[in-house]
């Protein structure tokens, strides 16, 4: 049959009909649609103008709280002088104000930033930098990848080649060739023990077995998240990120922390790779760059990895192929400005230290509530994994969705209740959204 002649769908009286929406489960939402209207410090208003606890900072991108007056403002200034600019050859004073204050804040030598517009786009940037710096250095054979199960690089075909969540990669192929996943580090030993596990550094040497099996000379990059956000927080075990740095070291592949969640205080520092006392030689950010206010993300480089593509190309010529329409967006870059100095002006992430121990001492205290097979937490992020009833992810979806008419928005991971309060929010509302979380699991 021709698309002309395809029958058009029955009309619709909803109205909501027309949006498709990401990550979404459709047609239960025109069923039972849970809309936000306004928000205000920790707090969402749904259509009834009723109060809603937000337990996910956003989606782990409003760590400053909602409708900051200082972001607002530095936003409206900057659309009122220049609203948009070419980022191809051309470049905007913002952005690179922008760029030499987050080298500042990087770990040592990660001081050459690209910006993007979402966290999908800088794991795709910071991979095509890995090809291109080893091509230029003459070894080409390096374009193999490796991931990790259960991990989330965006949506991208290259984001998801290199993440292991089945749901997002079955769907659509293949992938990427030459991708490869090591085991995540969920295990038993570690059940119930929060913060970084006691059991699984060994886990890190699924590296090496891949560079027995294809070579190390064929490997370009690994990537991982510090900490698996998007999966329920899987916290690494003590030692793991360090030998994963050691053995990326030894046989000369990139290794790229995606700190696109854990980036700027989610873990108390700055960065995880901060408190992990680990560096990377790439890593991808988004998300609170800009408190969630505009559309923002950016990838920071090893100097030498930067100069080393410069210094290939011919004089004159472009020597990365590489950028979006997005990049550097003046607004946006005036946006994340205004949020690295409320970072700074109100030590923002010393209250994340301050807040995290009894956040996770909540988090940990569901061990022995029936249903609960395990607690995981970090910094300001906490995973509470219930038991399954039926299909796995059912029972969590159905726990989000009466949380939002009891007052809380949150996040389920599967099975996994995932809390991320805001970094300014208080110990009172910090026991309510856990609470909550209680209260629908022991009625679940």
């Amino acid at each position: 049959m021709s698309a002309a002649a395809r029958p058009s769908p029955p009309p619709s009286n909803n109205p909501l009909v027309h949006q498709w929406m990401p990550f979404t489960a459709n047609r239960q939402f025109l069923e039972q649609p849970r809309l936000i209207a306004r928000a205000e410090g920790v707090y969402y208003y749904n259509t009834r103008g009723e109060k809603l606890l937000d337990g996910s900072s956003g989606l782990y991108c409003i760590p400053l709280g909602h409708g900051r007056r200082e972001i607002r403002e530095a936003v409206t200034r900057q659309m009122e002088e220049l609203d948009y600019a070419p980022p191809f050859q051309y470049g905007v004073p913002a952005a690179f104000r922008l760029a030499e204050e987050m080298a500042q804040m990087l770990p040592a030598g990660l001081n050459r930033i690209m910006f993007a517009g979402g966290g999908s786009e800088a794991v795709e940037t910071a991979l095509k930098v890995a090809l291109q710096y080893h091509r230029v250095r003459g070894k080409g054979a390096r374009q193999r990848f490796i991931g990790r199960e259960r991990g989330y690089h965006g949506v991208n075909f290259g984001g998801w080649s290199v993440g292991g969540m089945v749901n997002n990669r079955k769907a659509f192929g293949v992938g990427l060739p030459g991708v490869a996943h090591m085991r995540h580090t969920r295990i038993q030993e570690n059940l119930f023990e929060m913060g970084e596990g006691t059991y699984g550094a060994d886990l890190a040497d699924d590296l090496e077995r891949f560079v027995n099996l294809h070579g190390a000379d064929t490997i370009a990059a690994c990537i991982v998240e510090p900490i698996a956000g998007s999966t329920g927080i899987l916290v690494p075990p003590h030692g793991y990120l360090k030998r994963l740095r050691e053995i990326c070291t030894k046989h000369g592949i990139l290794l790229i922390f995606d700190e696109v969640i854990t980036g700027f205080g989610r873990t108390g520092e700055a960065f995880a790779a901060d408190t992990f006392g680990v560096v990377p030689d790439l890593m991808t950010m988004a998300k609170a760059l800009t408190n969630g206010v505009i559309p923002m993300a950016a990838v920071a480089v090893r100097e030498d990895i930067q100069q080393t593509i410069l210094d290939a190309a011919p004089e004159d010529n472009v020597e990365f192929y590489h950028g979006y329409t997005y990049s550097a967006h003046p607004v946006a870059c005036a946006a994340a400005l205004a949020t690295l100095k409320i970072f700074r002006d109100e030590d923002i992430f010393a209250q994340v230290r301050t807040l995290t121990p009894a956040f996770l001492e909540q988090i940990g205290a569901f061990r022995g509530v029936p249903g609960v097979v395990d607690t995981r937490g970090f910094g300001l992020l906490g995973a509470i994994e219930i038991e399954p009833h039926g299909k796995p992810g059912a029972r969590g979806f159905s726990i989000l969705r009466k949380a939002f008419e009891s007052g809380l928005v949150l996040r389920a991971a599967g099975d996994s209740i995932v809390l991320a309060p805001p970094f300014v929010a208080t110990p009172d509302e910090i026991s309510q959204m856990v609470e909550i979380v209680r209260k629908l699991i022991k009625e679940s």
